[in-house]
């Protein structure tokens, strides 16, 4: 039901979609927890009514009502009407009241740009979790590596069989082809590895694509829709692409209906060229031609569905028999099933990988490994968090940082001005983590993001390039420094921010120390720190729930989200809280005001100041 909402929401940017729901005596504290679940995992993002009015005097069953302005309202059950009936519906009626609304095809995934990308409200603070709906997951077993969709993050993780992130697929939600680090992907779902082609299978269930990440090039592509761009790679294309964000499908927008390729959740690989794609409810098959790129056919009958692809789904569905039927049950409330087939819904979040069972626990936001051998369950120890870099959600954008902060409503964790003298200014921050806290392991500078306005230029590490004894132009060091980050995988930079830890520098248990570099000129700046600092709770007897409480506290500082919603998504699940990574996100400013630079003494030239502050910053 959801689906069809978002799919003609998407198709009618004017269409206001909300949703209501119905009771005698309903609140916000009555939202049951498999509801909060529901809009998590199926990312609604349209408006929630709660009424305890009959408004339209509706049966108690699910069902669409279409109006202009709540008159003469059009009511459809959702069990049986069609999508082609609810887009007819929508047509029509807009045709009587405006022709003004441009028409847009749900497929023509171009529309979608990160600028208008509108995300949950209800479940914006657990984005600061480690994974947020982490619901998919497949194995290279070859290479010990395992991509795991951390969907509502809009992203795949690889990282391997101890917990070591090696690499991440996508950086924000949208839909743009390109290099690992600036791809953008909308909710990817399941996947399957291609060890031929070394390249990874997925799709790109908002986006209604399939995509392939080519894991030597680090670059992905979109296999399905098939773009026009398509037909002329090479240097033209990404220029093209770049200019125009416009991706011209050749799929026509009268054929919008119940078999259009919409929010495809389950793919697997067949025995020939073809590749199987199902949506989450079993509704509908799509067979996709994996070299044209191009859908053979639609089947709709579940027993159809079955005769073609059930041995696959039952083959998927093997491992999840050795997994404790607590978790499956918990994971399955709001799962769909297949006729026969137990648990079939789970097949795309669970894998097998060495002597161990990999399931993707959707509830309790966490990655478990099963054990075959001793049947001990552990959840996955993860590391070199570096490589996710800085999420997209924490640093505001060039736009916001550089508005006046009463409008933009910046609110820091820690604020201090200085006056000093116009020159180099070396920054050393220390932070105090909240004392309930650990500390997962010490940020590392991908996960650190600085900037500099107004009197002022960052140049931090650039000292140490200063050093070297060949005299460059600051041209050259430029494309010196385009080069090492072209040719350089993240494996390799993370060893290096490894070496370049000296002996001395580590800190006190509880305390991170981030640095930063700025020169400054007369006049006002500012210089500006975002960091990502993964954390979990320490062990405590607390209650169950004032551990939610208090993760709530710190993934959200800034109350931007309904406590007790968050609390009551945090508790859903009967895994331990203590084991729960979450990100503490980190704002901190400093502020600069220098006066005029000093005169020598021959009054020619001017005398710049080298100076160092320090930064204390505790959070609560």
């Amino acid at each position: 039901m959801f689906e069809k909402a978002k799919s003609l929401q998407q198709r009618y940017p004017f269409l206001q979609v909300v949703a209501l729901q119905h009771g005698k005596s309903i609140s916000v504290n009555d939202i049951s927890t498999n509801f909060l679940q529901k809009i998590v995992e199926k990312y609604v993002t349209f408006p929630i009514v709660l009424c305890s009015k009959d408004i339209f005097e509706m049966a108690n069953k699910p069902c669409y009502i279409i109006s202009k302005d709540f008159q003469n309202p059009m009511v459809y059950p959702s069990e049986d009407v069609d999508l082609k009936v609810l887009d007819k519906a929508i047509h029509d009626l807009n045709a009587e009241n405006s022709n003004k609304f441009k028409l847009d095809d749900v497929k023509s995934t171009w529309v979608k740009s990160i600028e208008i990308v509108k995300e949950p409200d209800v479940c914006s603070a657990s984005r600061n979790l480690l994974f947020s709906f982490p619901g998919c997951i497949s194995v290279d077993e070859s290479s010990n590596r395992l991509f795991l969709s951390d969907v509502n993050h809009h992203r795949i993780i690889v990282f391997n069989s101890n917990g070591k992130i090696l690499d991440a697929i996508g950086s924000s939600p949208g839909f743009e082809d390109g290099e690992f680090e600036s791809a953008k992907l909308m909710r990817p779902a399941a996947s399957f590895y291609h060890d031929f082609e070394d390249c990874l299978y997925f799709v790109d269930s908002e986006n209604h694509a399939i995509r392939k990440a080519d894991m030597e090039k680090r670059v992905v592509e979109t296999v399905f829709p098939v773009t026009e761009g398509t037909k002329n790679p090479g240097l033209w294309k990404w220029i093209l692409d770049k200019i125009w964000t416009e991706k011209k499908t050749n799929l026509k927008s009268e054929e919008f209906n119940s078999d259009s390729f919409l929010f495809p959740w389950h793919i697997l690989k067949s025995s020939n060229n073809d590749i199987f794609v199902l949506n989450q409810s079993f509704e509908t098959l799509w067979i996709v031609d994996l070299e044209s790129g191009f859908i053979r056919e639609v089947i709709k009958e579940s027993s159809k569905i079955l005769e073609i692809c059930g041995q696959i789904i039952l083959d998927k569905c093997i491992p999840l028999k050795q997994l404790p039927s607590i978790w499956l049950e918990e994971q399955t409330k709001n799962n769909c099933s297949l006729d026969g087939i137990p648990y079939a819904g789970l097949m795309s979040s669970v894998a097998t990988c060495s002597d161990n069972v990999v399931f993707c626990d959707t509830v309790a936001q966490q990655v478990i490994k099963f054990s075959k051998g001793s049947e001990s369950a552990k959840s996955f120890r993860f590391s070199n968090f570096g490589i996710l870099g800085l999420s997209y959600w924490l640093a505001s954008s060039l736009e916001r940082v550089y508005a006046v902060d009463e409008i933009s409503g910046i609110d820091p964790d820690h604020s201090q001005s200085f006056r000093l003298s116009p020159g180099r200014v070396d920054i050393e921050m220390n932070v105090n983590i909240p004392k309930d806290a650990d500390l997962v392991e010490q940020p590392q500078e991908g996960s650190i993001w600085r900037q500099a306005r107004g009197a002022a230029v960052e140049v931090s590490g650039v000292e140490n390039k200063a050093a070297s004894s060949e005299k460059v132009g600051v041209a050259q060091q430029w494309y010196d420094e385009i080069d090492n980050l072209s040719f350089s995988t993240p494996q390799e930079e993370s060893s290096a921010i490894e070496q370049s830890k000296t002996p001395g520098e580590e800190l006190q248990e509880g305390k991170i120390c981030i640095r930063c570099t700025v020169n400054t000129s007369p006049g006002t700046s500012e210089a500006i720190v975002y960091a990502a600092l993964y954390m979990r709770l320490k062990k405590n007897s607390n209650s169950r729930a004032s551990k939610a409480e208090r993760i709530a506290d710190m993934i959200d500082p800034k109350k931007k989200t309904k406590k007790d919603l968050l609390v009551k998504l945090l508790m859903t699940s009967h895994g331990d809280l203590e084991e729960l990574v979450f990100t503490r996100p980190l704002h901190v400013r400093v502020k600069f005001s220098c006066g005029d630079h000093k005169k020598a003494d021959n009054s020619k030239a001017i005398v710049l100041t080298d100076s160092s502050v320090k930064v204390d910053v505790t959070l609560l």
